[in-house]
């Protein structure tokens, strides 16, 4: 009897052009297919609190497309090594697959593996999360890059993406009994509150949803991407961020996608192409600099003098700054699990350099908060913004709050969605409301400081005092 092969999903959550799936059927073993909750304490960055609802929906459907395939999806919670140890033992598997992953702690955990387990059995890694693996896009001098731009047209001078591979249509499954246990036992899913009751209002987690969301966007948005990307009042991005985290749809996908749609001229699929590289990107700065989520890649940025200001915290995670267009991103984070990438910029600009809060505690409320949270372009957006990144935006580019949602939110309809205490407000003082007349405050039946907060700083003087802890950061650092 044949010995059965082990594939180990992970952010890999899908059947098309899935490259580990493919060599697993190609194999003609029989397919043992598990999924595993890792709950090795070690690893800080463990799946967030939206990230988990997500994880349970698109565990759910990928369950059930196995399943039409003739397979059945194994779950197990533990650590990775113990639960593949005793997989093993149980199914007497000779062959393990897996896809790379390249955040610090799955890298590790890669190197365990193969030292544990390697004599056991047969273990092959595969590529497919990225376009490009980081170690393969180097500079002349065969360094890392560290700025976009020559990175970028490094990647466009290799091959282009190839085609997509098709889903299997038949999965040779491993007939004998194994144990697992049910996803409603994980308990990934919120209750008592279910502060995520909306989400399913505006996500279809799994690979069905994936591909009706890049849909969607090649037929509605794509053409329109570079002049409506920066405007969160509609929709002008992909929103497929969560759905590529997870792996139910393949970076490859959406460039061939895109590239073959006979909706957009090449020229206009360009900019969004060109933020696909931004994510690649990320990943490179990631897996060569491992602490870039923890430390700042310009190590001057340690000796910024932060504040602690745990109250201020607080009014900026609930909305409630008495900046609309600050609130209205951070109660749309609250509300969906996601925010406009526009407005994540905004918000954590007003974070950093308004309040003078360290980036890294926006990175870890951003990481519980948004279903699209990814190690990668988490920290590499929070230190962009920072100045302390890698090709960052300095320092001194301080977002003036008003100006910002005048200019990207012009009608106020962004802020009126999420904020409809300020829905009679006119366009005029929809970003400034502490500026309006008090007659016009009464027509509009709000009284600040109890129906909408007075702001919690003034601008300007945020960000002088801002500019001036930048200053005396260079002059103890020259």
């Amino acid at each position: 009897m044949q010995k059965p092969l082990i594939y180990w999903f992970r952010q890999d959550l899908r059947l098309h052009d899935n490259p580990t799936l493919s060599a697993a059927v190609e194999s003609g073993k029989p397919i043992i297919a598990v999924y595993i909750l890792n709950e090795d304490t070690s690893n800080k960055w463990t799946e967030g609190s939206a990230s988990r609802w997500w994880l349970h929906h698109s565990l759910q459907e990928l369950s059930h497309t196995l399943s039409q395939l003739g397979s059945r999806l194994i779950l197990h919670k533990g650590k990775v090594t113990d639960v593949l140890s005793q997989l093993i033992e149980e199914t007497d598997a000779d062959a393990l697959y897996f896809s790379r992953q390249y955040e610090p702690y799955a890298s590790q955990l890669e190197d365990r593996i193969n030292k544990l387990f390697s004599d056991q059995v047969e273990i092959k890694r595969f590529k497919g999360y990225l376009l490009y693996e980081p170690e393969s896009i180097r500079t002349g001098s065969n360094q890392p890059y560290k700025v976009f731009t020559p990175f970028y047209k490094s990647c466009l001078s290799h091959s282009q993406p190839l085609q997509p591979i098709p889903a299997p249509e038949k999965i040779n499954a491993y007939k004998n009994k194994v144990k697992s246990e049910l996803l409603s036992q994980w308990d990934l899913l919120p209750t008592k509150p279910n502060w995520a009751m909306q989400f399913s209002d505006y996500w279809i987690p799994g690979e069905n949803g994936a591909h009706q969301v890049l849909n969607e966007f090649i037929l509605h948005a794509c053409s329109k991407y570079s002049v409506l990307r920066n405007r969160p009042d509609v929709t002008g991005t992909s929103r497929l961020s969560p759905h590529l985290h997870f792996g139910e749809i393949s970076p490859r996908q959406v460039w061939v996608g895109i590239k073959n749609s006979q909706h957009n001229i090449i020229d206009s699929g360009e900019p969004y192409l060109r933020q696909l590289i931004w994510r690649e990107f990320s990943y490179h700065l990631l897996t060569h600099w491992p602490d870039f989520p923890d430390k700042p890649f310009r190590s001057e940025f340690s000796q910024f003098s932060w504040k602690k200001d745990n109250k201020a915290l607080h009014l900026w995670q609930k909305g409630q700054t008495g900046y609309p267009i600050v609130d209205a991103g951070m109660r749309e984070l609250w509300k969906t699990g996601w925010m406009h990438n526009r407005v994540r910029m905004i918000v954590a600009s007003f974070l950093i350099k308004d309040l003078l809060i360290p980036w890294q505690q926006g990175e870890e409320w951003f990481w519980d908060t948004l279903v699209d949270a990814n190690l990668a372009n988490n920290s590499a957006g929070w230190q962009w913004v920072a100045g302390c990144g890698a090709d960052a935006a300095p320092y001194f580019r301080v977002f003036n709050p008003v100006l910002q949602g005048e200019k990207f939110d012009p009608q106020g309809d962004y802020v009126r969605t999420w904020i409809p205490e300020l829905k009679k407000l006119p366009k005029k003082y929809i970003h400034s409301p502490w500026q309006c007349p008090a007659d016009v405050l009464a027509s509009a039946q709000i009284k600040l400081g109890e129906d909408y907060p007075h702001p919690i700083v003034e601008h300007s003087e945020a960000r002088d005092r801002a500019l001036n802890a930048y200053h005396e950061l260079k002059a103890i650092t020259a």
